[in-house]
């Protein structure tokens, strides 16, 4: 599992569509799967899952990304899962750091 969190600035609905964006341009096996939206009292939250073939691991890897907060400060968090292939532990964690490389690099311009 790889993981990457930042607090960021900005018009809610356009932080969501750039992470959105970013991810499904950064991979041509990149397919959206599912989102959930909640909001209430200026409180925003926005969920997004994702899944990659993962070449190198030769198997899928999913990444959950949300976006939650109020007033145009927000916090990001990304997480990755999936890219082993071993029973009890992992063995392969290039397919989570790759895939979550292609938001990192999209929250970082926000």
């Amino acid at each position: 599992m790889a993981k990457f969190e930042r607090a960021v600035e900005g018009d809610f609905k356009t932080i969501v569509d750039a992470l959105h964006a970013a991810v499904m341009d950064g991979s041509a096996s990149a397919s959206f799967e599912e989102e959930s939206d909640m909001s209430g009292d200026g409180y925003d939250c926005a969920v997004r899952v994702y899944e990659r073939y993962s070449w190198f691991g030769g198997n899928r890897v999913s990444m959950v990304l949300a976006v939650a907060g109020a007033n145009g400060k927000y916090k990001v968090t990304a997480v990755t899962s999936g890219g082993s292939r071993a029973v009890f532990f992992k063995v392969n964690r290039v397919g989570e750091s790759a895939f979550l490389d292609t938001v990192v690099r999209a929250i970082e311009k926000l």
